[in-house]
């Protein structure tokens, strides 16, 4: 992995490069710590796949083997759905893809991938291989399209999106009250229940409490230890629950709650009990969403296409982007946390970070993205390479600023609108493979330089980062001491050096910060006589600090 450039103090990423390779890129340090993922793999239309995976049999063996071809090797069929290849390649380009991001999803995790007609079964085949049926969370049809295209038999207007949960609650399902905390137990995943509606809650007590409602007091069904009799307190009526019903707490709680202006008697103090209901303690119970997701609530990929149009003055480079609506509304069904990371290893659009950036501004949340897309070379006589666009991930960036700089000037939130760029690229060493477990704190021989020369400072910390197992998101601090470029990450949890010609003063002064570890390269440093003194210079300012060498 290389720096692309982009903004140090942002937490959001975009690589550009294979995802499959990306993917094991982050698996040793992101692993377990992605509370979402959403993708929009390239459908299967019987189509090439641009991705090198090296598949376990040849397109050309698999028709020899198969007799698709004849005596003199001619092809006997065409790329359909009766060749058996045509669905063997999509589940080859996608499995070893899923099987590394379920690795990436935190314990209530959750995935959702877009899909059509074409590989539903297939795509759920795989997914209950890897996630289990029983963590299957929904199939979602979505209305993709709202007009009519009548040269089929049928207007195909939908999409599916699969949901599968890392480990999905099974127990506890139903949404009530009274399993509202076990709802929202950290360790399985949930969907967010949709809000309540503020508009039916009012203060016409001015309630210190705020907002409420009057909800009955009763409930179904008899039962005798709830089923006594209730005092009007202004008119000294005395009630019982209706037919067949019971109070909904108990004598002793009662009291407590009348004493607490919890119960009332209707409007006027003289109607039967009612059991006043807070907003505030409300709110986050409300009831769940359905599995429809139609044109009108969630948007479709017009949508979609006209957000871009806006963002890039009426022209549209892709080919029917997702709407930033249906985004948000899986990034709230995922019951996200205020810092959660969100994947899209296939970003295509960006409408992923888009969406982030939208629910950030509006929630004051910090969600951060990982986006992942193939750089894939523009048409030379697309409107896109004439604007100057080269690759997909080109334009993808490009929306990413975009949409940044639209919605500061729409809303003034203070939100990380940036992102830092990477390449997936081959290792930073000429011929030696770095890797830190292999290399003892107290071993710092200093050999000739293995890296290679046209690596930047830059590639070097963010090849340390990844082997350390520290997020490519962490805040880095450039300084400088004694005219040497330093690095500071996580306020001094890491702190690396690569330049030349390093002195005991910038070794002193690093050792003072009392950094977890310290890394140089092995050609740093000055001369002889700071290269001895490195290791006495840390155990007499930071014994505990953790040296590496590249």
């Amino acid at each position: 992995m290389v720096h692309r450039g982009g903004d140090i103090d942002s937490e959001n990423i975009y690589i550009e490069g294979d995802n499959l390779d990306a993917l094991k890129i982050l698996r040793e340090t992101y692993l377990g710590k992605v509370k979402m993922i959403y993708i929009d793999p390239p459908y299967n239309t019987g189509n090439d796949f641009i991705y090198e995976d090296d598949f376990s049999q040849k397109a050309e063996d698999y028709v020899d083997n198969s007799g698709q071809t004849d005596e003199e090797g001619n092809r006997l069929v065409q790329n359909s759905e009766s060749n058996g290849r045509f669905h063997t390649d999509w589940l080859n380009m996608l499995y070893p893809r899923l099987k590394l991001a379920k690795d990436l999803l935190s314990e209530d995790g959750v995935i959702f991938i877009s899909i059509d007609d074409n590989e539903i079964d297939s795509l759920k085949n795989i997914c209950n291989e890897l996630f289990g049926r029983r963590n299957l969370v929904a199939e979602i049809p979505w209305q993709s399209r709202a007009s009519i295209q009548n040269d089929t038999d049928f207007s195909v207007n939908h999409e599916y999106i699969c949901v599968y949960a890392k480990k999905r609650r099974q127990e506890n399902r139903r949404l009530k009250e009274s399993n509202y905390m076990e709802w929202h137990r950290n360790d399985s995943f949930v969907c967010r229940p949709l809000p309540l509606d503020k508009g039916k809650f009012d203060n016409p007590d001015n309630d210190s409490r705020g907002p409420w409602k009057a909800d009955p007091f009763d409930a179904p069904n008899v039962r005798p230890n709830l089923t006594y009799i209730v005092t009007n307190p202004v008119t000294g009526e005395k009630h019982l629950p209706p037919s067949g019903r019971h109070w909904r707490i108990s004598p002793d709680k009662f009291s407590s709650a009348l004493a607490d202006g919890r119960i009332i008697f209707g409007k006027d103090g003289k109607g039967r009990p009612q059991l006043k209901s807070f907003y505030e303690e409300k709110k986050e119970f409300g009831s769940v969403d359905n599995s429809w997701f139609s044109a009108d609530r969630i948007g479709t990929t017009t949508n979609g296409t006209k957000e871009v149009m806006s963002l890039f003055g009426g022209k549209s480079y892709f080919d029917k982007p997702k709407p930033t609506t249906l985004l948000y509304k899986l990034i709230d069904l995922a019951n996200t946390k205020k810092h959660d990371i969100i994947l899209d290893f296939f970003s295509g659009s960006a409408t992923t970070a888009h969406a982030i950036m939208q629910i950030n501004s509006s929630k004051s949340s910090n969600l951060k993205f990982i986006l992942v897309q193939l750089p894939e070379l523009t048409d030379k006589k697309s409107e896109a390479y004439k604007a100057g666009y080269r690759t997909i991930c080109d334009i993808g960036e490009e929306r990413i600023r975009r949409a940044g700089k639209k919605i500061k000037e729409e809303t003034g939130a203070d939100i990380d609108y940036g992102f830092r760029c990477f390449r997936v690229d081959s290792s930073n060493m000429k011929d030696v493979y770095y890797k830190p477990a292999d290399i003892k704190q107290a071993e710092m021989d200093l050999f000739a330089d293995n890296i290679k020369e046209d690596r930047t400072p830059e590639d070097l910390l963010i090849q340390v980062m990844l082997d350390l197992g520290v997020l490519l998101s962490s805040k880095i601090e450039e300084k400088e001491i004694a005219g040497k470029k330093v690095f500071s990450v996580e306020n001094g949890y890491l702190i690396a050096c690569f330049d030349e010609k390093v002195t005991e003063e910038v070794v002193t002064a690093i050792a003072q910060q009392h950094p977890y570890y310290a890394v140089f390269r092995d050609s740093s440093m000055a001369d002889d006589s700071v290269a001895a003194n490195f290791e006495q210079i840390f155990m007499t300012y930071s014994p505990q600090t953790v040296r590496k060498v590249l």
